[in-house]
């Protein structure tokens, strides 16, 4: 055992060499920063400028929001619903926050700096760490590699699109979901997730016709608390049904009585 940082132990049996820490981050960090380009595309085929997408991407940093940002407003939908969209798509990172903030104990004034690149793929990196040291190196190493990598791919999607033109004409308006999808998808590990999924994927597109742009999104993320609710119901009547005769708890009461 050794005294990790906050005076806190943390067990030395685990540890990870920094080496192979460094490998995964970066792998993470070029794979998913790659994906700026599609976003670069996406944004400028929607109608920004080079300078509001490449603000978009140092800004605001979380590529669902920023794609259902610029996806909304390409649709003609109103900028404050945009906003609202891109910002409740957003709300999970806060949640990332307290829980890194616990495990990654960093001084108060690296805080705020530390606090742009808490997303999906830091936090997913930092939490299978074994130790303290571990998911800072992991942290930090997937956080400023995605962030520098994702911004000029950004930046270079950006001026490829100007540059050939109508994105739609060569099918570059589906790069943006498409990306999405493929981040989306190995996270679905269960069947309350891909219930949430589906059910999203239903009433966004079963709602797209009837309701303004960027709307059917915020009406999407109800998938959730609804697939939670039923699950919830689900279980506790299964928790509440009699046990079938010949259960141990049937046999125990048979016992008994006798």
């Amino acid at each position: 055992m050794r005294a990790g940082a906050g005076g806190e132990l943390e067990s030395t049996a685990g540890e990870k060499p920094d080496s192979a820490v460094v490998r995964d981050a970066l792998g993470v960090g070029v794979a998913v920063g790659l994906s700026g380009f599609a976003f670069g595309v996406t944004s400028a085929g929607g109608g920004l400028t080079l300078l509001q997408t490449c603000a978009l991407s140092l800004l605001v940093f979380t590529g669902a929001s920023q794609f259902a940002l610029v996806g909304a407003l390409a649709a003609g939908g109103n900028p404050l619903t945009a906003a609202a969209g891109a910002f409740f798509l957003g709300v999970r990172n806060t949640f990332y926050g307290l829980r890194l903030s616990q495990l990654l104990a960093l001084p108060r004034a690296v805080r705020p700096f530390a606090a742009q690149w808490i997303i999906d793929e830091t936090t997913a990196v930092t939490l299978a760490q074994p130790t303290r040291r571990a998911a800072r190196i992991g942290f930090t190493v997937t956080g400023l590699t995605l962030y520098l990598l994702w911004n000029l791919t950004t930046l270079l999607g950006a001026l490829g699109a100007k540059a050939i033109g109508d994105t739609d004409a060569w099918g570059l308006d589906a790069a943006g979901p498409a990306v999405f999808l493929a981040l989306l998808a190995p996270m679905l590990t269960t069947t309350t997730e891909r219930a949430v999924a589906a059910l999203a994927v239903l009433l966004g597109l079963g709602l797209l016709p009837v309701l303004p742009a960027g709307v059917p999104v915020l009406a999407a993320a109800l998938a959730a608390p609804i697939a939670l609710h039923v699950e919830g119901r689900r279980q506790g009547g299964a928790r509440n049904d009699p046990p079938e005769e010949g259960s141990y708890d049937t046999q125990d009461a048979e016992e008994e009585d006798r």
